[in-house]
């Protein structure tokens, strides 16, 4: 125990406090004479707490001696040593002010950090939320008499740009819904040539829509016969009719009280096989129709001819998906006749092009046919201006959710650049030759519809240099729409859609800072549910671009 006296004298047991140059304590010589053993007492009481105070600061500093008894702890007392070497040589009268952990270098404990390379505990926290959970929607609001405004009975203007929250949610699900044709193509592909398709299973996101048909899509090309001869094993690729999607209905009566109707969806998956994308690279314009009522040969609406070869050609054992999809959409207007009705078209890729030839038909096959609408996600151009013109006439309302750096929206026809492609839409002198250009060429293609545009950089976790497969693939459409408020802002920080997928499928265009942070959570991706699970079989064959890439997604 230090003992504290008033005399002049140092005190021997305060060499360790010294060594601190604690400049608030000093010694000084008292000249008060000292006073008899009561006022001692009385002395020794009023110092009672500083003699504790010292008495714990010795035992502190006695247990930081080191233990001499490995080399471990031989050398961290040396690197204390050097670490406090500066403390003992610097004045004292630099040190006025400071404690002993101010004194202490502490840059020199820890390695150098880079804040680029750091996330902070909240948003690595968010991360991991990110990562565990399952699918998860904005707002699942009530729509009520409003649904025909969402469904675009006034295309959709004042709801884009900023992006209306019940919109967002109600893009994501319908392209949720085109997730599951991928998912229960790619489950299996292949169709036998000989006898009629069996019934297929398609694992719905949506529990509260039930499927009632599928659908098939035929290709007119024909390939020789000793193709398959010399690669059976890729008959699948070489079949003319495959799966291309499913028609379903709503059939939960919360969900129709919230939505304001009963919905009809046919869902469209993208290029999937070898004829199918033979069939994308026949871009001649071709007549949507055989009416000769049409004085100019330019003001007729055209469109593609491998899309429109795909949606009328017949199969052996199928119909031609034009002919399936009249039927089973006539059909379901006569089940639920009386009720308030809408019909949903929503592909990626080629579906969405086919999505396109579907509405045009169906939208005139019956005289009370409900209102028709078009949700597409990267989807090239289908046909000429007076095409979507055509469109507007039979009020197809088309929503067209475009990625400002996929390549495959601004194919086919006469292929621009980003940049230069936004001068000419701006230059009114121009303007006017690139009409002429889409109304007169062979390849003369023009969209259709309302555009919502997103773009890739806005994603805090994608590269800004993704690949052309990153920038089609359709997850990543869903992942940019789900944290797209407007243009000028930046991803939204509440954004509820799953990274895991995301993850999966294009991890190599995603940030090596969270990429890495990924692995380093306790988050196994390859198993987050059943469903993430089965769609992990699109792997490359997700892209289902209309032409050729470099590079699957």
């Amino acid at each position: 125990m230090m003992q504290f006296s008033t005399t002049a004298a140092p005190a021997h047991n305060l060499h360790k406090f010294q060594a601190l140059r604690c400049p608030s304590f000093r010694i000084h010589s008292s000249s008060i004479k000292q006073q008899q053993p009561n006022s001692s007492f009385v002395s020794s009481q009023t110092h009672k707490p500083s003699r504790l105070h010292l008495s714990n600061l010795d035992k502190f500093l006695e247990s930081q001696k080191p233990l001499e008894t490995s080399s471990t702890t031989t050398t961290h007392f040396q690197q204390h040593q050097q670490i406090q070497q500066p403390i003992q040589k610097s004045d004292s009268k630099d040190k006025k002010g400071k404690n002993f952990l101010q004194g202490l270098n502490l840059a020199k404990l820890w390695p150098e950090i880079k804040p680029g390379d750091e996330i902070s505990p909240r948003h690595l926290k968010r991360l991991q939320r990110l990562l565990s959970k399952t699918a998860e929607y904005s707002p699942r609001n009530t729509l009520g008499g409003k649904w025909k405004e969402y469904h675009g009975s006034n295309d959709w203007k004042g709801m884009l740009d900023p992006l209306d929250d019940n919109l967002r949610r109600e893009v994501v699900r319908y392209g949720d819904l085109v997730q599951a044709a991928y998912q229960a193509f790619h489950a299996d592909p292949a169709m036998s040539s000989t006898e009629p398709p069996q019934h297929r299973h398609v694992s719905l996101p949506e529990r509260s829509y039930k499927v009632t048909k599928s659908l098939y899509a035929t290709s007119s090309i024909g390939l020789p016969k000793w193709i398959d001869e010399v690669a059976p094993d890729l008959g699948w690729m070489t079949q003319r009719s495959s799966w291309v999607g499913y028609v379903a209905v709503c059939d939960d009566r919360r969900e129709i009280a919230r939505m304001g109707r009963r919905d009809i969806v046919i869902s469209l998956r993208g290029t999937s096989t070898c004829l199918e994308w033979a069939e994308n690279m026949r871009a001649q314009l071709v007549d949507l129709c055989d009416d000769n009522n049409e004085a100019q040969a330019q003001t007729k609406p055209k469109v593609e001819c491998g899309f429109m070869s795909l949606y009328k050609t017949k199969g052996a054992h199928v119909q031609s998906l034009s002919e399936s999809v009249v039927e089973e959409i006539k059909r379901l207007i006569e089940l639920y006749k009386g009720e308030e009705l809408s019909i949903t078209v929503t592909g990626h890729s080629l579906g969405a092009t086919l999505a396109l030839l579907v509405a045009e038909e169906i939208s005139t096959c019956e005289s009370n046919v409900p209102p028709v609408a078009v949700f597409s996600f990267g989807g090239p151009r289908v046909g000429n201006k007076a095409f979507g013109e055509h469109l507007e006439k039979k009020n197809v309302k088309v929503l067209r959710v475009v990625n400002t750096q996929d390549m495959i929206t601004r194919v086919p026809g006469i292929f621009l650049s980003e940049e230069l492609e936004e001068k000419l839409k701006n230059s009114k002198l121009v303007s006017g030759v690139v009409d002429m250009l889409e109304e007169n060429t062979p390849l003369g293609y023009s969209h259709v519809g309302t555009e919502l545009r997103v773009n890739t950089k806005m994603s805090p976790y994608l590269k800004p240099d993704a690949d052309i497969a990153c920038c089609h693939d359709l997850e990543a459409y869903l992942h940019l729409v789900d944290g797209y408020m407007a243009s000028n802002c930046p991803f939204r920080a509440n954004a509820k859609r799953s990274l895991a997928r995301l993850m999966q499928d294009q991890s190599a265009n995603v940030k090596k800072l969270y990429t890495s942070k990924a692995k380093g959570l306790s988050v196994n991706l390859s198993r987050q549910g059943s469903s993430l699970q089965n769609l992990s079989r699109q792997g490359s064959m997700s892209m289902s671009t209309c032409l050729p890439s470099p590079s699957s997604s």
